[in-house]
């Protein structure tokens, strides 16, 4: 009796088993993945709100930043993602190489929803390949308190004759108006704002310009921009982003910084103990003219090896067209590219900063710092193109425009140590100052240009581009 009743109870747990497996079969996730290869902070809320509004879709997250891993899975030829982010100046070496799904006819009517720089730099030979996800508009970061004290209004600094007055007065007391010690995205950034357009491409990607020696406006920010090291009017020793950097930025030794709009959310997290002191003012240019360039910024694109175009351009479009997207990357410190973000009154009318506690801080002293960027936003200038293969050319800066910085370093190390030695002072050994290596000839930012634009045009041509000056 208790067997068979044994029987039954074991029987009733097997249907029940059966009925729950095939209920879990019926019910199998049948949305469409697609992966997503992306660095931007507020990517997992805006992926939470793009599954609720498509529970078809669901999409699989990568942090990755950088292109090493994308160029490594291109050549593999699997483990490509879907979606990836990419820099404005990175994209046209992806669409020139066919990575990118051409979407032209997905974006119809799209140009006037972005603001003209941004717009322009997802865009080769009349083609669109990705979307705008933020944008970088320079602007100049200072820090008023130690203007103040210099006797200078950065407010009024409209040209670059202006800014070098400002510097040699911040000099006087001891403080440098900028530190570059060979940054390729500040260069080329600073050609774009001075007018310069040394490189384009032609409209079957095969033909690459390469002209910097005689481009006007590479040279007109090269001779000014040697001024300013020749007199010492600009801190070579510090690298951007160093912590030597963030130290110097903090206890105001070095007091501005010219950069893109996504620039108050790092100030914040680098510099935290200046909060109120820094504020935002449009760039000066050559002549004082109301143009601007952009500085960083970076696009979602579709690679041309998904099986999935549809679900991944749903994804793009709603990260990067949606309201509903765009105002939770923008709630996260994004500076946005559409222009009815950039002219919303509350966005304009933003004072504070949030913290990575939530806080909000009011950073730029009550300043509405977005009303400053959304203007430098209407005035970037569209004609600027990044080379098809931008990635190796800033890495190679540094080991060509990079030696006029090394070479200064080196005279400011040997000049210092001689003032010391000359002076009759001694290290903590008791000893006299030993003199370090002494300079050798001269490299001028003149000198690396002309070895970068070499360098480059002998790159292009290995990879197969017709290069034309």
């Amino acid at each position: 009796m208790a067997f068979r009743r044994a029987k039954r109870i074991i029987s009733a747990i097997c249907v029940a088993a059966a009925a729950l497996s095939l209920a879990a079969c019926a019910q199998s996730d049948t949305r469409t993945t697609i992966t997503v290869w992306s660095w931007e902070p507020s990517m997992k809320a805006v992926i939470q709100r793009f599954e609720a509004a498509n529970p078809d879709i669901r999409v699989k997250l990568n942090n990755v930043s950088g292109y090493d891993h994308l160029n490594s899975a291109i050549q593999d030829g699997y483990g490509t993602p879907d979606v990836a982010q990419l820099e404005y100046f990175a994209l046209p070496q992806y669409a020139v190489s066919g990575q990118l799904l051409d979407i032209t006819d997905r974006t119809t009517g799209y140009g006037d929803f972005y603001t003209p720089g941004t717009w322009a730099s997802v865009q080769l030979a009349g083609k669109v390949y990705a979307l705008p996800m933020d944008s970088g508009p320079m602007a100049f970061f200072y820090n008023e308190d130690v203007f103040r004290q210099a006797g200078v209004d950065a407010t009024q600094i409209r040209t670059w004759d202006d800014y070098y007055e400002a510097a040699k007065k911040l000099k006087e007391i001891g403080v440098y108006i900028a530190a570059d010690a060979g940054d390729a995205s500040f260069y080329d950034a600073m050609i774009w704002l001075a007018g310069g357009r040394p490189f384009s491409t032609s409209s079957d990607g095969k033909t690459v310009t390469v002209n910097l020696h005689d481009d006007e406006g590479t040279q007109t920010f090269t001779e000014f921009w040697q001024r300013m090291i020749d007199e010492d009017l600009v801190n070579t020793h510090l690298q951007t982003w160093s912590e030597r950097w963030k130290k110097a930025l903090g206890d105001g030794s070095v007091a501005s910084v010219f950069a893109g709009a996504w620039m108050p959310s790092l100030l914040l997290s680098d510099v935290p103990g200046t909060a109120g002191l820094w504020r935002v003012t449009q760039m000066p240019t050559v002549d004082g003219s109301a143009t601007n360039a952009e500085n960083g910024g970076s696009a979602l694109g579709v690679l041309h090896t998904t099986r999935k175009p549809e679900a991944a351009f749903r994804f793009v479009d709603f990260v990067c067209h949606d309201k509903a997207g765009i105002d939770e990357r923008v709630d996260g410190g994004a500076f946005p590219a559409d222009n009815t973000t950039l002219s919303d009154d509350a966005f304009l009318r933003k004072t504070t900063i949030k913290d990575s506690r939530g806080i909000a801080i009011p950073y730029f002293g009550g300043q509405e710092f977005n009303k400053e960027l959304s203007e430098a936003a209407e005035t970037v200038s569209t004609g600027y193109r990044y080379l098809p293969f931008e990635v190796y050319a800033r890495s190679d800066f540094r080991a060509t425009v990079g030696k006029a910085y090394e070479w200064e370093n080196i005279r400011q190390a040997y000049d210092e140590a001689k003032a010391k030695r000359d002076a009759g002072l001694t290290g903590t050994d008791g000893k006299a100052i030993a003199l370090p290596e002494k300079p050798g000839k001269k490299v001028s930012l003149s000198a690396g240009i002309a070895l970068w634009q070499k360098d480059l045009k002998e790159y292009g041509a290995n990879q197969g581009f017709t290069i034309s000056e």
